[in-house]
């Protein structure tokens, strides 16, 4: 008996060894696990592709008698910052003054304590061009950016991300179906991709795989030219950034959509800002269809303004408000969400002639009054996510005007000016907050820089870090916090906790 008890005892000790020596590799080596594409025992025959970043749900290790695997999944300690950088000038709308990028994606890592960035990863793949914005789900680890060109259809690209060296893996393209795209946006459910073409203003919706979340094909796509033909061709333009009467007259001779995003309260509501056409453009979307049904429009300024050109839209994260940057005017508008116009679009059989769903109750300037506007035009806008401030980087001014949102009584919602800070650099297309919203990194296309800027929360003033970093023609930052999947190990069951102790008393 004695022997027979030696005996199980080694066996218990060699499986609580082995599964050891399993759990150590297993989180040495975790971002090497394919957690993407078929399971190797559905199909042994079948290349498993190393997609190491992508997460999916349903997955567990394959268990055994001694022990049974499971994986944690939590947000990393740490954030990458992914600057995307254009590769080719002589297909844009615009006309950067920069460097053009022989790599197209940079991904650093941000230091937390002092905004320093570290460079961890560069693309190799030249197949991408000109990517232009990028959109994170933190879900599935999952990088989406497109490509901008007159001349050409833009794509959408899909890539797995390493949460641990911040290595970007491509796992699928698929074409937006229209020429500079310029935006993406997942639905609630993260099962739709809507886009935004600039150049001939179409927004289309594309279906994701349930899978792997690669971008799949097209499910509608909506043309406010209705099939017209453009006015002014691609191949003989203005250069889209300059902003005198002569280039204001022809961007604005035909529908330009610049951006698309759903409403915050029902998720059913896209609203598209058409810089062409100085309007705001509303649409009831089905995301099971993924149909966007076109319900209205309103203006992005004043009646009796002109030349606005409305480039992006955002929501406050809690108040009923939303806030239009006006790319060609240096304006921010300020409109109050209509809920009960918002439930009557939603439930009416016909919506063609939907009544607005945002009301406008301010506009204010974003550069100084003695500054021209012909010499500036606006790029980001962007709600902290305290709610207490919007900020928009101006092009040509070179700065980032920070606005305070008051909380309460009459002036709820409506903006003053709180801050106005130089970017360190020319022409800052993009800039973006750390998921802290103490760290503002602003990419500065012309003069091929980004920049770290420490944020007061409590003021809204920028501090200059003094971190600065060459990148060939940034154009966007998305800062992103991966999800880890650490494998660790559950207690089999309360017999085999209660066996060990047991055994070794006999011994």
């Amino acid at each position: 008996q004695a022997s027979s008890t030696f005996e199980t005892f080694c066996k218990f000790d060699f499986a609580l060894g082995e599964s050891r020596l399993s759990f150590k590799m297993s989180a040495e080596s975790y971002v090497e696990t394919p957690f993407n594409g078929p399971s190797v025992e559905d199909n042994p025959s079948m290349e498993v592709p190393q997609l190491p970043g992508v997460l999916r749900g349903g997955r567990a290790s394959p268990t055994t008698p001694a022990r049974e695997a499971a994986e944690v999944i939590k947000p990393a300690s740490h954030e990458l910052i992914v600057v995307s950088c254009y590769t080719r000038f002589d297909n844009l709308a615009h006309g950067p003054r920069g460097t053009e990028a022989k790599r197209s994606l940079y991904t650093f890592r941000l230091d937390e304590n002092d905004g320093e960035l570290v460079l961890y990863s560069v693309t190799t793949d030249d197949s991408v061009m000109n990517p232009a914005f990028s959109r994170f789900d933190a879900q599935r680890n999952l990088l989406y950016t497109c490509t901008e060109s007159v001349a050409e259809p833009g794509d959408i690209v899909t890539y797995s991300v390493d949460p641990h060296t911040g290595k970007l893996f491509k796992i699928g393209s698929r074409s937006a179906l229209g020429t500079s795209t310029c935006y993406l946006t997942l639905d609630k459910d993260c099962k739709n991709m809507l886009a935004v073409n600039y150049w001939n203003a179409t927004i289309g919706v594309f279906g994701l795989d349930a899978e792997s979340g690669a971008v799949g094909d097209s499910k509608s796509m909506y043309d406010p030219n209705e099939g017209r033909a453009m006015k002014v061709c691609h191949k003989q333009h203005v250069n889209h950034s300059e902003n005198d009467p002569n280039a204001q007259k022809e961007r604005q001779s035909d529908p330009h959509s610049h951006a698309v995003i759903l409403d915050p309260f029902f998720g059913k509501i896209a609203y598209v800002p058409d810089l062409g056409m100085d309007l705001i453009r509303q649409f009831r979307f089905n995301p099971q269809s993924g149909v966007l049904e076109a319900a209205g429009t309103c203006r992005s300024g004043p009646d009796g303004s002109s030349a606005l050109g409305p480039r992006y839209i955002e929501f406050h994260p809690r108040l009923p408000f939303a806030y239009v940057v006006n790319e060609l005017s240096s304006e921010v508008s300020v409109f109050a969400f209509e809920r009960a116009a918002a439930e009557e679009l939603l439930r009416s059989q016909d919506v063609a002639e939907a009544a607005p769903t945002l009301r406008l109750v301010q506009t204010v300037k974003t550069i100084p009054a003695a500054w021209p506007s012909e010499m500036n035009t606006c790029g980001r806008i962007a709600v902290h996510s305290s709610g207490h401030f919007v900020l928009v980087s101006n092009r040509g001014h070179n700065s980032i005007t920070v606005f305070r949102i008051h909380q309460d009584g009459d002036n709820q919602g409506l903006l003053s000016l709180a801050h106005m800070r130089h970017t360190r650099g020319a022409t800052p297309r993009h800039f973006q907050f750390d998921s802290s919203g103490q760290w503002l990194i602003s990419a500065n296309q012309d003069s091929d820089k980004v920049s770290v800027f420490r944020f007061n929360i409590a003021t809204g003033m920028m501090e200059w870090t003094g971190n600065e970093y060459h990148v060939p023609s940034p154009n966007f930052v998305c800062c992103m916090r991966p999800q880890m999947t650490i494998p660790t190990r559950r207690q089999p069951n309360h017999a085999r906790e209660d066996a060990m102790p047991t055994m070794i008393s006999k011994l």
